[in-house]
């Protein structure tokens, strides 16, 4: 499975390349939105985790985007966030994301989550 990681935060793309890799995940990393929306089109992963607050572009922002683009706009997206105050969830959904995971993640069931929303 192919993993797409939009993350500023170099720190953030080692942990989560980490995990993922071993379990077996190939995971491409993009260091802003524009990049990732990039990557997306040009090689669709089956799954894309969007960090929410990057400088260039929102993940929020990123995620509309991609859904508006016919060709990747079926790609799961899952937001990754430290903002989980009230509201929050609805406005990740809101803007097309399928779910979201919580920063700092939980290493022991993150890999779970991920495959939760590839089934």
């Amino acid at each position: 499975m192919r993993v797409l990681y939009v993350e500023d935060d170099a720190n953030n793309r080692l942990l989560v390349k980490r995990i993922l890799t071993v379990e077996g995940f190939q995971v491409e990393e993009a260091t802003n939105a524009r990049d990732g929306i990039a990557r997306a089109l040009a090689n669709p992963p089956d799954l894309v985790l969007m960090d929410i607050s990057m400088p260039d572009m929102d993940g929020l922002t990123a995620t509309r985007h991609i859904r508006s683009i016919p060709e990747i706009a079926h790609l799961p997206i899952i937001a990754l966030t430290a903002n989980a105050m009230t509201g929050d969830r609805e406005m990740i959904l809101e803007a097309g994301c399928d779910g979201y995971i919580s920063k700092p993640i939980n290493i022991d069931t993150f890999v779970d989550e991920i495959k939760a929303y590839l089934t």
